[in-house]
């Protein structure tokens, strides 16, 4: 039995069995349009009802997770907009072909045959870490080390007061 979800902020019907094989419509255009980010301060990816979706930056100001999607094309950048929507607006994502726990605070949104690593913080955030193109059937370690160190990373920075610039 395939999971259908009703999304009503766009009014479209999302099939997560069926991802990969439909165009998915009412995704909102501000996040898979990606419009090329200006500055560091522009960092939510989706703003639902249960959880933000944001782009890790390092103290650099890039997000290597960003420059990943916006190299995307429009139909794999849509894809994963669904996953960042059902997990913001309905605050669960229970198929695990598109969204697994990876161990060590970190999980994945699986839009085949990309992963997006990212972690769960206070205020409903959901980080969006890294990503990459998958390649083997197992999580490469230096993918997740990476997403572990960005946590680590933004933890500091967010304690320090300086992740969001002026708050």
């Amino acid at each position: 039995m395939r999971a259908i979800w009703s999304l009503r902020r766009t009014g479209a019907t999302l099939r997560l069995g069926a991802i990969n094989r439909t165009h998915v419509e009412g995704v909102p255009k501000k996040w898979y349009d990606m419009e090329k980010h200006k500055r560091p301060g522009e960092i939510v990816a989706y703003e639902g009802k249960k959880f933000t979706s944001e782009w890790y930056y390092d103290d650099a100001g890039n997000s290597q997770a960003l420059e990943y999607a916006e190299s995307l094309e429009e139909a794999e950048r849509k894809k994963l907009a669904a996953l960042f929507m059902v997990l913001g607006d309905l605050g669960q994502l229970r198929n695990k072909e598109k969204f697994r726990y990876e161990g060590d605070k970190i999980y994945a949104f699986k839009p085949k045959p990309h992963r997006f690593l990212a972690f769960f913080f206070e205020g409903a955030k959901v980080i969006v870490t890294n990503a990459f193109q998958k390649k083997t059937d197992k999580l490469p370690s230096t993918e997740k080390e990476r997403a572990i160190r960005c946590l680590k990373d933004y933890q500091l920075r967010v304690k320090a007061g300086n992740y969001y610039g002026k708050e």
